[in-house]
């Protein structure tokens, strides 16, 4: 018999409560390597209505369609999988079961209107947030409860003084015109017989807080603060009753005075009453609310999960100065806030600053620019009081802390590390601890910018959704992490700013009203996340309706190169970044690289045509596939005969230029791509091995080597230390990549330019790399189906591995060579295949389980 699958799981959600998918799609895989599926049955329990499929025929196992009539608002099902495998005839056990709950699906079922301060405070202000409450009274059991909540800014909701939920910064940061995150919360365990208090804490958060570099912008999408929560109990009974934010709530000052994303918060434990959400308490100062609009078409359930706490660190060491201050010292450059536990007289005020670097032995704040980070409390006197700020959010490594009472110790502090809780799917060790430690600072930079959204720093005055950084980076992020529901959603909202003409800002969300980078216009490598990164998500996590859902902007895009180009097919016009971040480019300004930006600007263009035409052939649309290739092939030849000269060097004799027309494929003989490649050797060995690329040469430049046969070229640039390289950060202390390679200098001075991040991902898109060519293990087909192991040691590395949880489970290779043999152990999951080529022998083919291959030996055999 079969060993049962996993639990069912749905869409791209860890938790179906809440699902905004009325027949969400099922996936499970199956833990018995040996095996592969040749059916399956599904049973789904409606409230004691069971439905089951029969067994259908196929291997499918990742996200089948629901087998039934779709969900209806708040109804909830109990879904098992069982499975044939090959050999058997009889079906495994049936899985654990798994629930789906549905959420609001119709703007019908929303009765809660927008509730805040009636005392709303001057626009463009730091203004005092507001906690709002109701109390109600239950005269029957209780069998169930949800509440289904979000905001005009930030909540943290209570009940009965219970905290509701785990998650922050909730319900972060949307297209909140056009769409409104809310999230569903079980809450019947905080709810008793008699009387009950709901409430939720207020902040402004990205709705109404200052936002933006240059100042920022405030008021971003209206001057309320405002809940929208809707809290149904169903009784024992069946009866129900609803508690929804209406006229009859009440509001009153919170004890937080200020409290901003950039700005950090203050709160005076001295206005505090604990009992404000319980039946229970005193405070005379609740006022009625005021009443906003929100349409209810526009609240959205969640496509992945919250922001939560994933980790706590202690400090590494603390110092105290000459005047009393105690420096704190995490050992690592994260994205979080402090948890503190001090105890001292009323009135005692205590200051906690933050930074990533220090300069002088002090924190180094000229890189945060207006983002002050700073937070600050006030003790009532009563004793020891844990606290940590609800609604801001710092990236630093060193913190300061002023008017501690006594001495602090490590006991007393902790850095909470916040990000959204996708979960880890991905790893990499190598022989080489100065690459492990790379690796591990694009690990820390992808947490510390995937906060809700993918964003280009966490630190300083800015933290937006830089397209042509994720852009670059979704292969690194996609072996990382499951982030194929969060950048679903966030590529949702690239849609809904994208202009009329297929016009998609350099960031989303767009800052409304901002001087920021306005008016709006097309820019290459940013503009192309509309059609590269919902390609790669299809190709990482098998999803095709996925690349269907975003290929109307996905041709918007290409339809709007295709009109700026013109006929001869030139995208020549226009503002562009280009190679952002050359490291010759002079530090004031950014975009004046090496490499002709209007070349970089065609090059996107003809890669951007391609992966549409291959997105409509998946998406079987053949009429479509065709007219977009031959676009493409018609770009690939005008870039050639623009840039590409006669002596097979290219117009912009640059490392970047080579390394895009190498991997976009715009080459067109073996000839001119060996002529390429071996130019593309020559600069790499004429600067020493150093870096001469920005954010967009920096993630092609290693495969254009590899490819071309300069393995051994790429692996010098990896394990070049000297200034510029990636491993120059590492060996200058970096626990994250850094925005630029030299944004501390080698004397430990400080980068003068205004843009010096130390938590950047881009420039990290190296990783991608490793796992693909140094580890060897890459997609084959779509959702790793198929999977290619292809080591190719280099640079004296004695051994190296990788894994990576796919859709259908665990892949994974650990190679280690020795006296010329390469040995490697291979992991294929069930139901896929494998394609193992050592160095040196044909490949082999492998099937689900796993295998030890050897280059000695064109043998193959299960461990």
């Amino acid at each position: 018999m079969t060993s049962l699958p996993t639990p069912v799981t749905f869409e791209h959600l860890r938790d179906g409560l809440g699902t905004g998918t009325p027949a969400p799609r099922l996936s499970w895989q199956l833990p018995d390597l040996t095996t592969s599926q040749e059916a399956y049955e599904l049973e789904i329990d409606r409230a004691g209505t069971v439905h089951r499929t029969g067994r259908i025929d196929t291997d499918h196992q990742l996200l089948a369609p629901w087998p039934t009539t779709p969900l209806k608002s708040r109804e909830r099902a109990t879904v098992r999988v069982r499975v044939w495998t090959a050999g058997h005839d009889e079906p495994s056990p049936w899985s654990a079961p798994s629930t789906v709950e549905a959420g609001l699906l119709t703007p019908a079922d929303w009765s809660a209107r927008p509730v805040g301060a009636a005392w709303e405070e001057a626009p463009d202000t730091d203004r005092r947030p507001a906690r709002v409450r109701k109390d109600f009274t239950l005269t029957k059991p209780v069998a169930h409860a949800r509440l289904y909540i979000t905001a005009h800014g930030l909540y943290e909701a209570e009940i009965n003084g219970r905290r509701v939920g785990d998650d922050t910064l909730s319900p972060g940061w949307t297209v909140y015109g056009q769409r409104l995150r809310y999230y569903t919360y079980d809450v019947t365990d905080h709810l008793t017989d008699g009387a009950n208090t709901i409430g939720a804490w207020l902040g402004d958060g990205w709705y109404r807080g200052r936002i933006g570099f240059d100042g920022g912008t405030r008021d971003l999408y209206g001057t309320d603060q405002s809940l929208i929560a809707q809290l149904e109990i169903t009784h024992l009974d069946s009866s129900t009753t609803t508690i929804g934010t209406d006229a009859t709530w009440q509001a009153a000052p919170s004890p937080i005075l200020t409290a901003g994303l950039y700005e950090g918060e203050t709160y005076d434990a001295r206005l505090d009453e604990a009992a404000w959400s319980t039946p229970h308490h005193t405070d005379t100062a609740w006022q009625p609310v005021a009443v906003h609009h929100r349409d209810p078409a526009t609240l959205i359930a969640p496509q992945t999960s919250p922001v939560r706490c994933t980790q706590e660190i202690r400090p590494t060491r603390i110092t105290r100065t000459a005047d009393g201050r105690h420096l704190l010292d995490f050992g690592q450059n994260l994205v979080g806030r402090l948890r503190i536990t001090p105890d001292g007289p009323r009135g005692t005020r205590i200051t906690l600053r933050h930074a990533e670097v220090l300069q002088d032995g002090e924190l180094a704040t000229r890189p945060l620019r207006e983002a002050v980070s700073i937070d600050t409390l006030v003790l009532d006197g009563t004793g020891p009081l844990t606290w940590e700020p609800r609604f801001t959010l710092h990236g630093f490594r060193y913190a300061e802390i002023s008017g501690w009472p006594g001495e602090l110790t490590g006991q007393d502090v902790t850095a909470r590390v916040y990000h959204t809780d996708m979960r880890r799917t991905g790893w990499f060790e190598c022989s080489d601890d100065l690459i492990n430690r790379l690796h591990e600072n694009v690990v820390w930079s992808m947490r510390g910018n995937f906060v809700d959204l993918p964003t280009d720093c966490p630190q300083r005055d800015e933290r937006l959704g830089w397209t042509g950084d994720i852009q670059v980076f979704a292969p690194t992020a996609s072996f990382l992490y499951d982030c194929a529901g969060m950048l679903d959603s966030w590529l949702t909202d690239v849609a809904v700013e994208q202009l009329p003409d297929g016009t998609v800002p350099w960031y989303v969300p767009v800052i409304p009203g901002g001087p920021q980078w306005t008016p709006i216009q097309p820019g290459a490598a940013w503009g192309d996340v509309a059609t590269l990164t919902p390609w790669v998500l299809y190709q990482r996590f098998g999803d095709l309706e996925l690349l269907r859902r975003h290929f109307p902007m996905a041709r918007a895009w290409v339809d709007l190169q295709t009109r700026l180009a013109g006929p001869n097919r030139l995208w020549d016009q226009g503002q562009q970044l280009g190679d952002w971040l050359d490291p010759a480019a002079p530090p004031e300004d950014p975009a004046a690289t090496r490499t002709d930006r209007y070349l970089v600007a065609t090059a996107y263009f003809a890669h951007s045509a391609r992966h549409l035409a291959r997105a409509a052939a998946e998406l079987g649309e053949a009429d479509t596939a065709h007219t977009y290739h031959l676009l493409a092939d018609e770009v690939a030849e005008a870039f050639r005969g623009r840039y590409l000269l006669p002596s097979g060097r290219m117009t912009s004799d640059s490392a970047t230029a080579y390394a895009i027309a190498l991997v976009f494929d715009l080459l067109g003989s073996e000839e001119q791509r060996t002529q390429a490649g071996k130019r593309l050797a020559e600069l790499v060995d004429e600067n020493d091995a150093k870096i001469a690329t920005g954010f967009v040469g920096t993630p092609l430049i290693c495969d254009a080597l590899t490819d071309t046969g300069h393995l051994d070229t790429a692996y010098r640039l990896l394990t070049q230390t000297a200034c510029p390289s990636w491993l120059y950060t590492v060996t200058m202390g970096a626990t994250t990549i850094w925005e630029r390679w030299d944004s501390m200098r080698p004397d430990g001075t400080l980068n003068p330019g205004g843009m010096t991040s130390f938590n950047h991902y881009a420039l990290g898109a190296v990783a991608d790399w490793l796992h693909r060519v140094v580890a060897g293990i890459a997609p084959a087909e779509p959702g790793y189906r198929s999977i290619e192991f292809r080591p190719r040691p280099g640079a004296g590395l004695t051994w190296a591995r990788a894994s990576h949880t796919t859709p259908y489970g665990e892949a994974a290779i650990a190679w280690e060579l020795s006296a010329g043999v390469l040995s490697a152990a291979v992991t294929v999951p069930a139901g896929c295949q494998g394609t193992v080529e050592l160095p040196g022998r044909p490949p082999i083919r492998v099937g689900p389980g796993r295998h030890l291959l050897s280059n000695e030996s064109a043998g193959d055999q299960a461990a």
